[in-house]
């Protein structure tokens, strides 16, 4: 949705213009709000799904961008990772059978993400944190090549005022 123009943000004038085009977003939200155009009186529900890609050791695999091209669905997206996916379920009216429903729909997802992984050698895992990621695993290689995600990690690391450290943790703890 909307325009992705991700060039590095080094100077005031493009701050500037990236905080007019923000207001801009957020005076349009405003008016909508305003005018009523949201649906009202009824409830929808939908869902997301986020897989780990892993090789037949089940060491993370760098395919997402493979998969995305045999998938050919929508519903399927990039993550920050290649060795992540997600796909998107349809939302529905909230109500009598839709969480089974959800549930079908769900299980087709992965099912057909997992068909087309192992014909390429891998599989699918639904995990908060993959229990085979290495420190290894987290270098700017394996990011999704998306200018949307580079712009991201360089806005992060301009934040923090130079590189970073991720500490998760947990029963397993990576830092």
């Amino acid at each position: 949705m909307g325009e992705q123009d991700l060039r590095p943000q080094k100077g005031k004038d493009e701050i500037r213009l990236f905080l007019r085009k923000l207001l801009t977003d957020l005076r349009a939200l405003e008016e909508m709000l305003d005018r009523g155009l949201f649906e009202t009186g009824i409830r929808r529900i939908g869902a997301e799904q986020e897989l780990f890609l892993v090789d037949s050791a089940f060491r993370p695999a760098r395919t997402s961008m493979q998969l995305l091209e045999d998938l050919q669905d929508e519903h399927f997206t990039p993550e920050l990772a290649q060795f992540n996916l997600e796909f998107n379920l349809d939302p529905m009216i909230y109500g009598g059978a839709c969480l089974s429903e959800m549930e079908g729909e769900l299980r087709s997802y992965i099912d057909r993400a997992r068909e087309v992984a192992r014909r390429r050698g891998g599989d699918v895992v639904l995990a908060g944190i993959l229990p085979t990621i290495n420190k290894g695993d987290l270098d700017l290689e394996a990011m999704t090549p998306n200018p949307r995600y580079f712009a991201l990690n360089e806005a992060m690391t301009r934040l923090r005022g130079g590189d970073y450290e991720f500490d998760l943790k947990g029963i397993d703890q990576i830092h």
